[in-house]
């Protein structure tokens, strides 16, 4: 059954959906109610005793908070979609091609936020060397793709991640919607992390399934700060952490 691209909780007027739900916990053993159709307390709390017992595919602990969205689904019916990993444009996927590119780059010396790959990305947008250079790294790649293929590149020029969400012109995808649908997000798509306080971390979307994106990352680490030593290929972001959203240059 595939997740029907919205949070299903209390209240969920569709009963088909719920029944399906419901009749599935009781299929393994959770619940004390029938299979109604409704989205009562009692379906809240057994899918909370679910989510309580079981992790997602990357052995982390599902959250409890008796709403089912497209990792819970997944793990819920055993339905884990498939991987979409093909770029939409042209731009999209020689972005990422070169972002593969700069896998292993590190900082020189380590902490720096220096070095002369990391003072290549930071000179692309003008900013002053030793800064947090996450976004800087989005620019460059872009900027390389764009040269490559011979046109202008899109991209805001900026090394600041909330800035380059404030003021770029391209399709937006919330937080909220992704995780409502995450299809909608696409490779070579740039998410964007606040972590308040004006600062944020950002990086390319390579490949997305169900609640899970995985991405390259600039200033980051194996297990993705948002101020760590060099570019990284990470595989486990939950769609649900990310802040503020996605941006995609179509």
């Amino acid at each position: 059954m595939e997740f029907p691209k919205r949070i299903i909780k209390a209240g969920e007027t569709d009963r088909t959906i719920v029944k399906a739900i419901q009749q599935r916990l009781l299929a393994l053993g959770i619940g004390d109610f029938e299979a109604t159709g409704t989205f009562g307390p009692k379906t809240t709390a057994a899918v909370k005793q679910f989510q309580a017992l079981h992790r997602d595919r990357f052995g982390n602990p599902l959250i409890t908070d008796g709403k089912i969205g497209s990792i819970t689904w997944e793990i819920l019916f055993d339905n884990v979609a498939p991987v979409q990993n093909v770029a939409p444009t042209g731009l999209l996927a020689k972005a990422i091609e070169v972002a593969e590119s700069q896998i292993g780059v590190m900082e020189k010396p380590p902490g720096s936020n220096r070095g002369a790959e990391v003072d290549a990305y930071l000179r692309s947008t003008n900013t002053p060397l030793g800064s947090f250079w996450c976004a800087a790294f989005i620019y460059w790649c872009f900027n390389e793709a764009a040269g490559t293929l011979s046109i202008v590149n899109p991209v805001v020029k900026t090394a600041g991640c909330l800035a380059h969400w404030n003021k770029t012109q391209a399709t937006k995808i919330t937080k909220a919607q992704a995780i409502n649908d995450p299809m909608l997000i696409k490779p070579g798509s740039i998410f964007i992390k606040d972590h308040g306080g004006g600062l944020g971390h950002t990086g390319i979307v390579t490949a997305v399934s169900d609640g899970f994106i995985e991405t390259i990352e600039g200033n980051s680490n194996p297990s993705g700060s948002s101020n760590g030593i060099g570019v990284f290929r990470l595989k486990f972001r939950k769609i649900n952490a990310i802040e503020k959203g996605f941006i995609i240059y179509e």
